[in-house]
């Protein structure tokens, strides 16, 4: 099993920075992709931003220029750098992983979600 572990998130005004963080650990052999989902009050979950083993980067065209996803392969940690945020960005921000582990083969492991809340 992987277990994500999120944190970072908070109430911050409109054109603030937020920087959230998802570790993972557990019974790792491998990760591949790693990312952020969003999910706002009465919509869907949306993804935000992923990145590969190999560093290769996707975003939401919402978020684009905005926000920064990276991530530190030796401490299996993903962050979210989220800049310029504006009050449509509010929402539980998820953590995903797509692990391989010793014990239970390869699943796509979730987070307990952090929530932002863009406001004044």
């Amino acid at each position: 099993q992987v277990q994500l572990v999120e944190s970072g998130g908070g109430l911050v005004q409109p054109g603030g920075s937020l920087r959230l963080s998802c570790a993972a650990s557990g019974s790792i052999f491998t990760l591949y992709a790693m990312g952020w989902y969003r999910q706002a009050p009465g919509k869907q979950r949306e993804l935000v931003a992923v990145v590969t083993s190999g560093g290769s980067t996707n975003y939401a065209d919402s978020v684009k220029g905005r926000f920064t996803i990276s991530r530190d392969t030796v401490k299996n940690t993903v962050y979210l750098q989220m800049n310029s945020l504006k009050p449509e960005d509010t929402a539980i921000y998820y953590c995903s992983a797509d692990g391989l582990t010793y014990s239970s083969g390869r699943n796509l492991y979730w987070g307990q979600g952090t929530q932002v809340t863009v406001s004044i």
